[in-house]
């Protein structure tokens, strides 16, 4: 059988397959239905391996099935379905919608479609966990639309009204219509507490930040928006709705949402961002303890379901955010071994192009709260020992990434006593101060000469000189207090105290230098009054934080107020419950607990709060670090007839290709971009081996055809019954096909790095990269 003709029968049919899953895979297929003939049908237009069936919108979210996880909210709306299972699902995904879990929604809403083609709130759901992709979302609902036939005048209510709200061009316009259409949908349906639910979200998201973007409704009344969640708790006290009312009160007055934080996790605990959000309560009220707590449950929640079901962190919404959050927060409690542990695992995790790279995700996040936490406390030797590796590596090619580095080099060595080593840091500073005058200069000439070319008269000639120049401003003052900072740590260095104030007094208005560190080195001058004054200025700008507080305590030691010393100190006691005391800032105290007679372990005790809920142990709900998973093992057959198995590459770390045959022409465009990088893969120590969906007979054939143009230089194998494909989750379980995929199997057989997609991934020089930093970690 020709590839051709393989191609054709199969693509038939998957297109006649529908949405129908194969019967008796599990227990969710087995109560599958025969398709309708309402069922979709293919576009027009060829598809292309691993394309959707049903188009482009189709193309991405999830292509593998769900399942019923429980834990994602006590959440029932109805709808029209002859599928009992399908309810059950299409709950699941509202309880999902409700936390946020867009990704896990609409696996859940395609599985409804797959039980059930004809039931038209699927593609509602679907759309409506596209909430930051209009383009799909647009996609979903004319799906909707097109079956609402059937629907019942409730869902088709819904469904009219998502549709008008995603038409038209005023977008501030469209979202104050679909506010009165969720009002009508809760007038005629007075006991749906979801409608309720959905209505005060869209209120809350008119105008808030979220719609930054777009013109914003602001909020005339949050107690009205309150009270209509109130509705909700009135009839079902642990509805997910505390999500919203903790979004709705958080930028507002974050102790109306306490309650709703004591439950909001607790509502849906299979859902790691409503863990998360209390954490945000928590913050803005400084009860970081608390919001350090919420953000760690979050944290194992997401790396159980990351473990479970095959996922790489950064491909889980807000997974980033949420760790960088509780690095913060874990700095605030003065626990400084843990975030800079969780600071570094974030740089250590797997990266790829599309959601974790040095400029976005737990790269960029991990790095900037690593050099945060280090420079804040004073950890010098640490900052010494990284430099060079590849925690520090530049993860964003520009001047501020070089300054930063510089300033903090620069601080380490000045910190340590090594003067010369830091004074290189001025004249690396000074470089970049040069640079950049340079290119201030260099962008008036080009103005002018654009602004003569146009014939501009010479005011406007001298104008857009001044503006050009202009634009170079902020950077160059901000090169500028780092070259100040440097000089003043090298003057008091050489204990040129009246050198070094008059450096630091260039700094006080500096919002980019933390007014306890500078408060700390006026009082290295001898300046106590502006040293304590700089230090009550940062106290008072973060109120529950230990280090201003510690600082200011030492601050008022050294000035010889030892009695308002030992009343901050007292305060600090119980702040610093969990402080690392081997930190520099913390060691200075010795002295204020000796005369105390304190212990040298001088933390007081802080008693858990009893309005936070009924939490459960953080180890019941995942690992606290994510790790890779068992690769499962295979045996298919080479090209050549003989078996090849993973067993074979044991103890060595091989990529993994799944491809979709020789008559996918991206497929063989990704063959041909590894094949010459083997030797390079080969050099670090890595394999390669790539597994086709064509039959054995074929593929010997596509072989001889690839060979007669371009040598593939690594083994290729078959495995036409797509088992190997299905167990790495390279299947499309709705629309029965194969899917692209890309592995890195380490010498222990640990998948460390993965993509799945319905196109090929086509970098193989970033994947050489990452396998060599990961396998080097």
């Amino acid at each position: 059988m020709s590839i051709k003709l393989l191609s054709f029968l199969v693509t038939l049919a998957l297109v006649f397959s529908g949405w129908q899953l194969e019967a008796g895979e599990t227990d969710v297929k087995s109560t599958t239905v025969p398709p309708s003939s309402a069922a979709l049908t293919a576009p027009a237009k060829a598809i292309e391996p691993g394309h959707s069936l049903h188009g482009e919108t189709f193309d991405e979210g999830p292509r593998q099935k769900a399942y019923l996880m429980g834990g994602t909210g006590d959440v029932h709306f109805p709808v029209t379905t002859r599928v009992p299972l399908a309810q059950q699902f299409f709950d699941q995904g509202v309880g999902q919608l409700h936390g946020f879990w867009y990704f896990e929604a609409e696996r859940s809403f395609r599985q409804v479609a797959a039980l059930d083609p004809d039931c038209a709130m699927a593609y509602w759901g679907m759309a409506l966990a596209n909430d930051n992709n209009e383009k799909r979302a647009k996609g979903f609902i004319e799906k909707a639309v097109q079956k609402r036939t059937g629907a019942s005048p409730r869902e088709v209510a819904w469904i009219d009204a998502l549709s008008a709200a995603l038409a038209g061009s005023d977008s501030a316009e469209r979202r104050r219509k679909y506010v009165r259409a969720l009002e009508s949908i809760v007038q005629d349906n007075p006991n749906d507490v979801d409608a309720k639910a959905f209505l005060a979200l869209q209120i809350w998201k008119n105008g808030s930040w979220m719609t930054e973007s777009k013109k914003q409704l602001p909020i005339s009344s949050y107690q009205a928006v309150d009270s209509i969640l109130d509705q909700v708790f009135q009839v079902q006290p642990m509805h997910p709705a505390h999500h919203f009312r903790i979004h709705l009160w958080d930028e507002e007055k974050a102790a109306r949402a306490l309650v709703s934080a004591s439950l909001c996790g607790q509502t849906s605990p299979a859902i790691a961002h409503m863990w998360h959000m209390p954490g945000h309560i928590y913050s803005k009220l400084h009860r970081y303890t608390d919001a350090a707590w919420q953000q760690e449950a979050s944290a194992r929640v997401d790396h159980a379901q990351m473990m479970r079901d095959g996922l790489l962190p950064d491909q889980i919404h807000n997974y980033a955010h949420n760790n960088e959050w509780l690095i913060r927060n874990l700095a605030f409690l003065g626990r400084v071994h843990d975030a800079i542990d969780l600071a570094t695992n974030m740089l250590d995790l797997p990266r790829h192009p599309k959601f974790n790279t040095p400029e976005k995700g737990s790269a960029n996040f991990g790095h900037d709260r690593l050099t945060n936490v280090l420079v804040q406390y004073e950890c010098w030797k640490e900052i010494l020992a990284y430099d060079k590796t590849a925690y520090f590596a530049p993860v964003k090619n520009n001047t501020n990434d070089k300054l930063d580095r510089s300033r903090m080099i620069g601080l380490a060595w000045f910190g340590q006593g090594n003067l010369d080593e830091g004074r290189k840091q001025i004249v690396a500073v000074g470089e970049l101060l040069k640079e950049k005058r340079t290119a201030r200069y260099a962008a008036a000439d080009e103005a002018e000469a654009k602004a003569r070319k146009d014939k501009k008269a010479d005011r406007d000639v001298a104008k857009a000189m001044a503006d050009a120049m202009t634009s170079f401003g902020s950077d160059l003052q901000r090169i500028e207090r780092v070259v100040a900072e440097l000089k003043g740590h090298a003057a008091l260095g050489s204990n040129d105290l009246p050198s070094a104030r008059g450096e630091f007094e260039k700094l006080k208005d500096a919002g980019s230098i933390r007014k306890d560190h500078l408060a700390r080195t006026f009082s290295l001058c001898g300046d106590n009054a502006q040293a304590e004054s700089l230090a009550r200025a940062a106290v008072e700008k973060g109120p529950g934080e230990v280090y201003p507080l510690a600082v200011l305590v030492d601050v008022l030691y050294r000035a010889g107020k030892k009695p308002e010393s030992q009343a901050e100190f007292a305060k600090l006691r119980t702040l610093a419950a969990f402080a690392d005391l081997d930190m520099p800032v913390f060691a200075r105290l010795k002295p204020v607990a000796q005369e105390l007679n304190l212990p040298a372990d001088w933390r007081g005790s802080l008693e858990p709060a009893a309005d936070v809920g009924q939490r459960p142990e953080l180890a019941n709900l995942g690992p606290f670090r994510w790790q890779p998973t068992p690769a499962v093992s295979w045996t298919v057959a080479g090209a050549d007839g003989s078996a090849v198995s993973l067993d074979q590459f044991r103890g060595k770390p091989v990529i993994v290709i799944f491809y979709l045959g020789s008559g996918c022409l991206h497929c063989v465009e990704q063959l041909q971009k590894f094949s010459p990088l083997k030797g390079e893969f080969a050099g670090a120590g890595i394999s390669i081996v790539a597994i086709s969906s064509e039959p054995l007979d074929s593929l010997k054939g596509s072989v001889a055809k690839l060979s007669a143009k371009e040598p593939i230089s690594f083994p290729l194998a078959a495995d036409p019954e797509l088992n190997v494909f299905r167990s790495y989750r390279c299947y499309d379980d709705f629309e029965k096909m194969p899917l692209h995929g890309t592995f890195l199997i380490d010498a222990e057989g640990l998948v460390r790095w993965q993509d799945i997609s319905y196109e090929p991934f086509l970098n193989p020089k970033f994947l050489l990269d990452e396998a060599k930093r990961l396998l080097g970690r």
